[in-house]
């Protein structure tokens, strides 16, 4: 195994780590902090693949925009900093069969699948196509429409955040 190979498998254990942490903190504050750790995990595995740019739009977009984002509205809302209630309810043996029927359905069809066989295609010699993504990032048939909605249920959560934060008039 290479060093790079190792590194990989390191920077997907911390990953994986860190996003169970994430969704198994009591502390709100502390699950957003994990969560800065997971997805900053995730742009170094962009990093080991080579995918530099990809790297940076995750720090920058990620790490750097919505994890401030929720770090803000969690602020906001000082109120319910704790979870109080039980980890799991009662239909949690429900979920972990439904989660492993639909696990097994994604295995069976993954590997019916002929695309892993398949070579992949030559990068180019630039290593990536930016001006592709960029343009599929503004054109009408691609990535606009997500992208936009993507904003405003960012705002809207900020402007709920604002709301729930704010004292009522009356007091």
């Amino acid at each position: 195994m290479s060093g790079l190979q190792i590194a990989f498998l390191l920077i997907g254990a911390i990953t994986l780590f860190a996003a169970v942490i994430t969704v198994s903190s009591r502390k709100i504050m502390h699950a957003a902090l994990w969560l800065i750790l997971a997805l900053g995990a995730v742009a170094a595995v962009f990093a080991t693949l080579e995918a530099g740019f990809f790297a940076a739009i995750q720090i920058a977009i990620y790490v750097g925009a919505i994890a401030i984002l929720i770090i803000f509205a969690v602020m906001l809302t000082r109120r319910a900093m704790e979870d109080s209630g039980p980890q799991l309810n009662s239909t949690w043996p429900a979920a972990l069969v439904i989660s492993a029927g639909v696990l097994t359905g994604l295995v069976i069809l993954l590997s019916s699948w002929g695309g892993f066989e398949t070579r992949s295609m030559a990068l180019p010699p630039t290593g990536e196509n930016i001006a592709a993504l960029g343009t599929a990032l503004v054109d009408m048939n691609g990535y606009v429409v997500p992208f936009e909605v993507a904003s405003l249920l960012l705002i809207a959560a900020l402007v709920g955040a604002i709301f729930v934060a704010s004292e009522p008039k009356g007091k």
